[in-house]
């Protein structure tokens, strides 16, 4: 499949700066790692939270139990960013391999351009792992599945500063089913780090992970999109997974959000501004793209990413 047809699918901005097919590679995508920066031997930074657990991103054909191989929207294989089977409850901070996370690291080339946008094309599942339930559908596990989301964090002209929408679909066993996006809360350095004194990470810092969360859905490092209730298509059991466009659209000039697209709903974020942090040494001109799943039960979950696409204007 040429890369004229497949850059048909999204609706880029006139400086297109990546176009990663999955079926094509990884095209440098990798795992959130942890810091190893601390003598004498490459310890990590002092932290609550660990990622030692979170599995690594890989290139999957998505195979399943029972189809056998279900391939990707433009080939054989997506990028899969998963789960281990392990979680917590919404409100505490999340468990050790209870989150994937994948990672493209870029820098800015034209900082003074204007918009900055993403765009993918996804599908979400739970693992095929088992039958539960009675009457139809027993092998619907769509609770299974906490969160999933896109998003960047940059780094320019002395700001730190993290954009993105993550769709919550699930809260303790209960669906939600509505976007939420990137916007810290007025909250303390420590009140960000779950109550924590001296943690590494600022508030703004990593909202993925970091930001205290509340039994109703509501989280320090996010806010809801307005009229952002939507039905995704999640199929009649785990092994049928349907792709899905997403796209994020957002102003670095004057750090404002422009708006959210999900299938045919598109989403009007112009009245928020972006929060911006005080900046980190030695990564300025910073333009990490990322992509992340966190599962709200004890099984595996899966965001498939079948091709991305990052532009400029």
């Amino acid at each position: 499949m040429s890369d004229t047809i497949t850059v048909s699918r999204f609706q880029p901005l006139k400086r297109v700066l990546v176009h990663d097919v999955f079926s094509k590679g990884h095209h440098g995508w990798m795992e959130i790692m942890p810091n190893f920066c601390e003598a004498p031997d490459f310890e990590e930074s002092p932290s609550i939270l660990s990622k030692h657990q979170w599995p690594a991103a890989m290139l999957s054909s998505a195979t399943f139990r029972y189809p056998g191989t279900h391939g990707a929207l433009s080939g054989t294989y997506s990028l899969k960013v998963s789960t281990r089977p392990v979680c917590g409850p919404y409100e505490e901070p999340p468990v050790p391999g209870s989150m994937g996370h994948a990672i493209k690291r870029l820098s800015f080339h034209q900082r003074k351009r204007k918009y900055l946008q993403f765009e993918m094309w996804f599908a979400f599942t739970a693992e095929q792992d088992k039958v539960d339930g009675e009457g139809e559908l027993p092998g619907l596990h769509e609770n299974s599945i906490r969160s999933f989301g896109a998003g960047f964090d940059l780094q320019e002209r002395g700001n730190r500063y993290f954009v993105g929408a993550r769709y919550l679909n699930s809260v303790n066993g209960e669906l939600q089913k509505k976007w939420q996006f990137i916007s810290p809360a007025d909250v303390t350095d420590k009140e960000w780090a779950y109550g924590t004194e001296g943690d590494w990470c600022k508030k703004g810092v990593d909202p993925f992970w970091f930001g205290r969360r509340y039994p109703d859905g509501r989280h320090d490092g996010f806010k809801d999109v307005p009229k952002g209730q939507q039905d995704l298509c999640y199929n009649e059991t785990d092994c049928k997974i349907n792709w899905q466009y997403f796209r994020l659209l957002f102003d670095t000039e004057n750090r404002r959000y422009v708006e959210m697209q999900c299938q045919d709903q598109t989403f009007d974020l112009s009245d928020f501004p972006i929060e911006v942090s005080a900046p980190y040494d030695r990564i300025d001109g910073l333009m990490n793209p990322l992509v992340w799943v966190e599962n709200d039960a004890k099984r595996r979950v899966f965001l498939f990413v079948d091709s991305v696409v990052i532009s400029q204007e």
